[in-house]
């Protein structure tokens, strides 16, 4: 099985002792994040960010089934990952590595457990039919941060997303297409968002946003997320080196003021979106029927 390529020893010192000296590669603080470009496409659900060298595409579909018996009044979201050897040479097409698996149970307690999306929302029918919805992560290039960057591109693909609008007539549900309605837009609880750190110098020190080289030589991981209030939805050590509670407790605190500002790039990002498309502006007047 491929493996990504291991730092030299040269490397690994390098990056170890400007780690000492709260100096990165890149330059940035040991708190920040790299940039962070959103865009979206012609289609309603897809948004494709970069984060840093970090690339990935989050593409939202939909579509009408039959509930679970044990939850006949909720809708179905699933999320899925997709990791392929165009992203780096260490994943392998059909064959689910381990960095696949983890990174969908995290993504699926942050967004799908948290309850940020409402499910009873994509009720149509109680007991027999709601709306299917799957959010698909499709990582284009990797250079660390695979988590943060996948649960930006969902959030913000839910956020941007419009669901068709339907009509339930007895047993049967009709389901309009966009020239015969407006497409509604989901309905969100919250907003979580995950932030990844890792530790160094015997999980004393925390680096934010670590690129792939500086997560090859960390000691461990910490993955907080949360919301903008300040509301923590999930707290995940992966593995390392032991924490200290304080160690833990700054980890929530570096996290939650990190959400905020990445909340607030989401929302500068769809706001330009909604502009270039002028929602209710003077496009919506021209295709507005006339009603005399």
């Amino acid at each position: 099985m491929p493996r990504e390529a291991e730092p030299s020893n040269n490397e690994r010192a390098f990056i170890l002792e400007a780690l000492q000296e709260d100096t990165r590669l890149d330059g940035r603080a040991l708190e920040s994040y790299r940039n962070i470009d959103i865009s979206f496409g012609d289609e309603y659900g897809v948004a494709d960010v970069q984060l840093g060298k970090t690339r990935v595409l989050a593409r939202i579909s939909t579509s009408v089934t039959a509930p679970f018996p044990d939850r006949k009044l909720d809708g179905i979201f699933t999320i899925t990952t997709e990791l392929s050897p165009m992203a780096s040479p260490a994943f392998e097409a059909g064959r689910p590595t381990e960095t696949e698996t983890l990174l969908s149970r995290l993504l699926e307690v942050a967004l799908r457990r948290s309850s940020a999306l409402s499910t009873e929302s994509l009720c149509l029918l109680a007991g027999s039919k709601v709306w299917s919805l799957t959010a698909t992560c499709h990582i284009l290039s990797h250079d660390g941060n695979l988590l943060d960057s996948c649960c930006i591109a969902v959030l913000a693909a839910l956020q941007h997303y419009r669901i068709p609008d339907t009509t339930v007539r007895g047993e049967e549900v009709i389901v309009h297409s966009v020239k015969e309605r407006n497409p509604m837009p989901l309905a969100m609880l919250h907003h979580p968002l995950c932030v990844t750190m890792a530790l160094f110098e015997g999980g004393e020190k925390v680096v934010v946003d670590a690129t792939v080289r500086e997560q090859q030589c960390c000691e461990g991981e910490v993955v907080v997320t949360a919301n903008k209030h300040g509301e923590l939805c999930q707290i995940a050590k992966l593995g390392g080196v032991p924490s200290d509670a304080l160690v833990l407790l700054k980890c929530v605190d570096v996290a939650v003021a990190r959400v905020k500002e990445l909340d607030a790039v989401i929302a500068k990002a769809l706001e330009k979106d909604a502009t270039k498309r002028d929602i209710g502006g003077l496009m919506a007047e021209l295709s507005a029927e006339n009603a005399r």
